[in-house]
């Protein structure tokens, strides 16, 4: 759409259901937030997934969405000839400050009804990583909330703990 002129080619939006979602800029806690989990995470991985930021996944037809970012199934060719499906997702994490709206009430039952079997939200304003789990068609059955003296962990990968003080100390 951007190449046809419809959208600014530097807009910041992403596809769900259909829709085209306006996406708020990024600021500088939110960036460095997800720099933080991408070193994190990238440093853990030793071959066991990819780490994406803010690349498209392929929910469906209708749904593109970016999060921030994405622990996906190794792929021989980095995923340049498509674009990372459900099945390619152990985890998927959104940054929230401003766009809590987007990420809990539009993204997150998006992601549950595709089977995206883990997602968090780093709640920015609470300080908080809400981790949720257990993928159904209206979103996820499970949910807890870890407080910022808390330690969370992706449950495909229980050795890998983000320290939720350190990860949002700013």
């Amino acid at each position: 759409m951007a190449e046809t002129g419809l959208l600014r080619p530097d807009a910041r939006v992403e596809l769900l259901d259909g829709r085209i979602l306006d996406m708020s800029p990024i600021g500088p806690f939110h960036g460095g937030v997800t720099t933080f989990l991408n070193a994190l995470f990238t440093t853990a991985a030793r071959g066991r997934w990819l780490t994406a930021v803010q690349n498209p996944v392929r929910l469906d037809d209708h749904s593109e969405p970016q999060p921030d970012l994405a622990l996906l199934r190794p792929a021989r060719d980095f995923y340049r000839r498509r674009h990372p499906a459900p099945e390619d997702v152990y985890l998927l994490v959104e940054v929230s400050d401003t766009s809590w709206a987007a990420d809990g009430e539009d993204k997150l039952p998006a992601y549950g009804r595709a089977g995206i079997p883990e997602v968090w939200i780093v709640n920015l304003n609470d300080e908080t990583i809400e981790v949720y789990r257990e993928p159904h068609f209206a979103g996820y059955a499970s949910r807890t909330v870890v407080p910022a003296a808390g330690q969370a962990s992706p449950a495909r990968f229980p050795d890998v703990t983000v320290d939720v003080a350190s990860l949002l100390q700013r």
